[in-house]
């Protein structure tokens, strides 16, 4: 069974450094907190709010090892007072786990996006 395994954060600011330095980290956080082997990842998606486009999320991924996972990146629609500076990832995981059991991830201001799925 394939389950999706949501995460976001923000990016201080609008340079390469800054968006794969945060997209290392949600991805580590990501993994971290599901126990995902790399074998198991059917794909990943990556958004950007559109103020991101120095670089591209998926290359944090590929610095990782995610060389054989496909990996695309698209940008987020620019819904007038939506969340700025923000990556969001969507990980295809193949898993016997119940939809319940999965922990989504939500770094920084990215929080405000899903306060159900804040740990408490």
């Amino acid at each position: 069974m394939v389950r999706g395994v949501r995460g976001a954060s923000t990016v201080d600011e609008n340079s390469k450094a800054a968006i794969v330095e945060e997209t290392r980290l949600l991805l580590s956080a990501m993994l971290s907190e599901n126990s995902i082997a790399l074998d198991d990842i059917a794909s990943i998606l990556f958004t950007l709010t559109p103020d991101l486009d120095a670089e591209f999320p998926a290359v944090a991924a590929r610095e990782l090892g995610f060389s054989d996972v496909p990996l695309i990146c698209a940008s987020e629609i620019p819904v007038p007072g939506a969340l700025a500076s923000c990556v969001r990832v969507l990980i295809h995981w193949n898993t016997d786990k119940k939809a319940a059991d999965i922990h989504h991830v939500y770094l920084k201001k990215a929080t405000s996006l899903r306060p159900d799925k804040q740990k408490a």
